[in-house]
């Protein structure tokens, strides 16, 4: 072993070391992060604390509700609409659904409730009502008139701050009425200005709404006057062209309005016009003249009298029908009569007449044919020639006109332009002004028969709820700055380490007189920590135990003395070690000599037997302190504590070390890391100021065994107004000789 290290092997003395942590896990678990029972104990501990607290935030909000002067409300209440109708519509709002169109209504609800908490409309309000420089706004708000030479800016500000600063406006949600509240010291005045909102607000809708379309109908006038310009100017362009050009039209210029667009017709020019009819007519010149040239083919083809055309003539028909009946009498004459028979010779003379006609006649219609035949040919190819030259000028024509369509489809837009610009003006300047108001008054706001503030059940329940929070921080930041240890389960809690045992308060004398008695509540007490370290680690039972606490007086000695006395009674040979070197105490309570004891065993290589000295009780030695030494950290940090302690070991079955405080001292950090376990003694509640925690963080540096914790000089009484398993405790009776008999 090391000759001058504090520190020891973890495995000194063959146990095993445990850390704070897993001696928490081990023996038990801290209490959780939000315990109820703790919480109620915590508010039973600070019950007149709480009702201190709370009693001034109550008393607080009572003599403030009083002071308070008294303000009245008055609310009218408006419905808004998304959109509005119009006493004229057009044809652009006809296919609107005002009702469907909700996409975005809760922005524009919203919107409105903004514009009715404008300055704009706070300044409507008091120019209507005249309370810019009007004393009873001020005395409305319980505020003094404005100084005589203010000026007109600052008044107007001023009476803007005080309409929107006392408005409250209120809009539901999934409702589109609106609810204008104004409150003042003056319930008329507050009906007054609630209803004031109310109109201005429609009024300054419409205005809205006229002043928009009039700036529409500005800027569709000053598009309509460039737009005729345009067109004025895209007219005479055309016209100019066609003059230059020698484009002559057949058309008066009228307007198209098919297919929905406005062009105007302007017709054809007296070239193409020309050439269409000429075209016409000479068709119509070839289809006679083929027709005529077939009735003439026909005729002079054939015989003459076998055309269909000569027989269908109605003299020929005449003359061949006088024919057959002459030839018909002539032969009736030739078979009566002989050949030189007068009425024969007559009848041949009749029949050579007619035959002669027939010729005449049939040659005639021949010649009629011809004639026609010929005029027809004559007139095609005079109109052929006509529509030949005709078509030369046209393609010039249309060489000339492709500026002309041009100008001319600029012109046609520009009109199309004016003619709408020229609708929509003339629509907005019927419909201007004529919109209905989307916004309409549901309740006028009336004077108010009950004051809105101050209101004493609202501000008794504030004061009670700031009362309560503030109860509860200061109890919470109280609990967290209190280290006191007051029941058992606030070693746990407060030093993360497990509870060993709870000793209880000496009723009646001495705590070290209550252990000569095996039945008292004490020595019971301290027979239940025996068991719990009988079982403190893995290995079992340490061999060298080291009993501390943070200061003086919390029962570190007779606890030690406890210890040692209830396992000297289990037959185990156990030595009592006095190692406060500053102010021992163990002789004094057993009325034994300090002359040698471990201070002789530091300063010199004495056996261990030597110096031990015999108790009154069976297989209990103890090792007192000895002479007060002038350093005993000096004595205590050599290697010669450790000999010392494994010659115990080596003797005795347990060794049990009274170790001096650990606040202010280096004492027993310094031997804490040489026994096998440590025992820290808590005084319940003792008020420490942090020395507590101090002290574990100073004992934990050296890395020791930590046991656990013994609670003593508990008061389970006095504990009743802090939740704890053990509140009531006590512990069972021994029958006594009078209930014996």
């Amino acid at each position: 072993m090391s000759s001058n290290l504090p520190a020891v092997d973890p495995h000194h003395f063959g146990h095993a070391h445990l850390d704070a942590a897993d001696e928490v896990e081990h023996f038990g678990t801290t209490r959780s992060a939000f315990d109820f029972r703790y919480v109620a104990a915590a508010i039973r501990a600070n019950m007149w604390l709480i009702a201190a607290i709370v009693a001034a935030a109550l008393a607080i909000a009572l003599v403030t509700t009083m002071l308070q002067t008294k303000r009245y409300a008055a609310s009218s209440t408006i419905q808004i609409n998304d959109t509005s109708g119009r006493i004229l519509s057009s044809k652009d709002d006809a296919g609107q659904d005002p009702e469907t169109a909700t996409y975005d209504i809760d922005r524009f609800l919203k919107t409105q409730t903004d514009i009715i908490q404008s300055r704009g409309l706070a300044l409507r309000v008091a120019q209507k009502l005249n309370l810019i420089g009007n004393p009873d706004l001020y005395a409305a708000q319980g505020l003094p008139a404005p100084p005589a030479g203010a000026s007109p800016e600052a008044l107007r500000d001023h009476a803007v701050g005080l309409l929107a600063g006392n408005l409250t406006v209120k809009l539901p949600r999934d409702s589109r009425i609106v609810t204008l509240r104004y409150e003042s010291n003056d319930p008329s005045f507050s009906a007054r200005i609630a209803n004031g909102y109310a109109a201005e607000f429609i009024q300054a809708n419409l205005q809205r709404k006229f002043d928009s379309s009039a700036y529409a109908r500005n800027f569709l006038g000053e598009q309509l006057a460039e737009a005729k310009i345009k067109l004025e100017a895209s007219e005479r362009a055309v016209n100019s062209y066609a003059r230059e050009a020698g484009i002559i039209r057949t058309g008066n210029g009228e307007i198209d309005s098919t297919g929905g667009k406005t062009s105007v017709d302007r017709g054809t020019s007296v070239t193409t016009s020309s050439l269409s009819q000429l075209n016409t007519a000479a068709n119509e010149a070839t289809a006679r003249r083929i027709e005529a040239e077939g009735r003439w083919r026909a005729v002079s083809s054939g015989p003459l009298l076998s055309s269909t055309m000569v027989l269908q003539n109605p003299t020929i028909v005449t003359l061949l029908s006088d024919k057959a009946r002459v030839e018909a009498d002539l032969n009736q004459d030739r078979a009566r009569h002989l050949a030189d028979y007068p009425s024969i010779k007559a009848r041949e003379a009749q029949l050579s007449s007619i035959n002669q006609q027939l010729n005449q006649v049939a040659n005639s219609v021949r010649n009629s044919v011809r004639n026609e035949y010929q005029s027809a040919l004559g007139t095609e190819r005079a109109l052929q020639a006509q529509v030949n030259r005709l078509k030369g000028e046209t393609m010039a024509e249309q060489d000339r006109s492709v500026q002309y369509n041009l100008l001319a489809r600029e012109a046609d837009t520009n009109r199309q332009l004016y003619e709408g610009l020229l609708e929509r003006y003339k629509t907005l300047n019927a419909i201007a002004g004529v919109s209905l108001s989307n916004i309409s008054i549901i309740d006028n706001a009336e004077v108010p028969k009950g004051p809105s503030s101050p209101n004493l059940f609202k501000n008794l329940l504030v004061g009670l709820i700031i009362g309560l929070g503030l109860a509860a921080m200061v109890v919470f930041f109280k609990d967290q700055f209190d280290d006191a240890i007051r029941v058992p389960e606030d070693i746990e809690a407060k030093l993360t380490l497990p509870l060993l045992g709870v000793v209880p308060q000496s009723q009646s004398g001495e705590p070290q007189d209550a252990l000569l008695d095996p039945k008292s509540p004490i020595s019971e007490a301290y027979n239940s920590l025996r068991g719990s370290l009988l079982y403190s680690t893995p290995d079992g039972l340490p061999q060298i135990m080291l009993v501390t606490s943070a200061q003086a007086s919390e029962g570190k000695t007779t606890s030690s003395h406890a210890i040692a006395s209830g396992f000297a009674r289990m037959g185990k040979r156990v030595l009592l070690v006095d190692a406060d070197l500053r102010r021992p105490s163990l002789h004094k309570r057993l009325e034994l000599s300090n002359d040698k004891g471990l201070s002789t065993l530091l300063t010199s290589h004495d056996p261990l037997a030597g110096v031990v000295l015999k108790s009154n009780q069976d297989y209990l030695s103890l090792l007192v302190a000895g002479p007060i030494p002038p350093s005993p950290t000096e004595l205590l940090s050599t290697a010669r504590i450790e000999e010392i302690l494994q010659e115990a070991a080596s003797q005795f079955d347990i060794v049990v070390v009274d170790s001096p405080p650990i606040l202010g001292l280096a004492d027993a950090p310094l031997m804490a890391a040489l026994v096998d376990g440590v025992v820290f003694v808590v005084e319940a509640d003792r008020s420490r100021r942090g020395s507590l925690k101090a002290a574990l963080r100073r004992l934990r540096a050296m890395r020791p065994i930590l046991l656990g914790a013994v609670l003593t000089k508990f008061d389970p009484l006095k504990a009743g107004n802090r939740y704890s398993e053990y509140y009531g405790y006590d512990y069972y009776q021994y029958e006594s000789e009078a209930e014996k008999r």
